[in-house]
């Protein structure tokens, strides 16, 4: 066992406290030796008692720190959560979510196969009825396009980006740290560098892991609205990261209102806004059946998850362009940071 790597994980949160015992509970649980594994929580100033219980922690578990992320902020916490990390193999993992009891030698194992990253699909949870419909919305291609890690079951293949994933530290100290002015979307503008660079991010079918879903409308709607905001951000940066499915949120809300704008001066644009929202209503109630799993109650709310999902990210995307219309001039991609071809994470 002593040649295997050290693997370090690395949790960014904050506020966490409902979901942080069990996350790390999980992370505890791994079938990884004990001795070859160091766990840091990059806590960002938590003010509901999560630092607190994950110190706890310590007392039993000496490989378990809690280090202080004054930024707050994902990036933050796991650029600081890393500088601080003496694993070979670097695997982050969230505060909302349960890794699987081998999850780390899974991730060991494909690294060690030759992937320069590796995640795997997540179940995305919920624990009450509101949440139990927002995780079967996250789970629809209907609701989130082509998002392989969250739609896709039994296949192991390359991918644009994935959840929770784990790195070679060389090569974080190749690519860099993460990108700190990203409040959301740090994971897919940081897979999309190391693509860039000739890196391959791995799907695998056998790295499992449960994600809880927000429990209540207003926060899904919140944290649409800021993947669509942040979003333009990464595309201003990186403007071959983006796929068609990204744009079409945007796209619809934009149509909605100018078209309804437009049929309130004139009767003419009518036809164009009802045979948008009728289209999209149909798509809609279809999409709701087949996600429902046969539940009633869900399939019910489904309809109205997916509209705040659509229109919370495309709002979103609609207000980061005019946010940050005035980044457009010189921005270069990775613009804020050096990409080293060796050299420690911090140089």
């Amino acid at each position: 066992m002593s040649d295997l790597p050290l693997v370090t994980v690395v949790l960014p949160v904050r506020n966490e406290r409902t979901y942080i015992r069990g996350s790390l509970e999980a992370v505890l649980r791994q079938d990884y030796p004990a001795d070859r594994l160091e766990i840091i929580v990059a806590d960002g100033l938590s003010t509901d008692g999560t630092r607190e219980t994950a110190a706890s922690f310590n007392e039993s578990h000496p490989s378990l720190r809690v280090i202080r992320n004054a930024g707050k902020i994902v990036p933050t916490g796991l650029n600081a959560a890393i500088a601080a990390a003496r694993g070979a193999i670097v695997v982050r993992v969230d505060g909302h979510c349960e890794i699987a009891t081998d999850y780390v030698s899974q991730c060991v194992r494909h690294l060690q196969a030759g992937a320069e990253a590796v995640g795997g699909p997540i179940e995305t949870v919920g624990e009450t009825f509101v949440a139990r419909a927002i995780a079967a919305a996250m789970s629809s291609r209907f609701g989130v396009g082509d998002s392989a890690f969250r739609t896709t079951r039994g296949q192991t293949r390359l991918v644009d980006t994935v959840a929770f994933p784990a790195y070679p530290r060389a090569v974080l100290d190749r690519l860099g740290p993460f990108d700190e002015e990203l409040v959301r979307n740090q994971d897919d503008e940081y897979n999309y560098r190391l693509r860039k660079h000739g890196g391959r991010v791995l799907l695998a079918a056998s790295v499992r892991s449960r994600y809880f879903s927000r429990s209540s409308l207003t926060s899904l709607s919140r944290q649409y609205f800021q993947y669509g905001y942040w979003k333009v951000r990464v595309m201003q940066k990186h403007p071959r990261q983006m796929r068609a499915r990204q744009f079409v949120p945007a796209l619809f809300v934009l149509t909605l209102v100018t078209s309804l704008g437009a049929a309130l001066l004139s009767a003419a644009p009518w036809w164009l806004f009802t045979s948008v929202a009728g289209t999209y209503l149909a798509m809609n109630l279809a999409a709701s059946v087949s996600a429902s799993g046969g539940r009633v109650a869900t399939g019910l709310l489904l309809p109205i998850v997916f509209v705040i999902l659509h229109v919370s990210y495309g709002c979103g995307f609609l207000s980061g362009l005019v946010a940050f219309a005035n980044r457009w001039t010189g921005t270069k991609p990775g613009a804020g940071h050096r990409i080293p071809d060796t050299g420690p994470f911090f140089s």
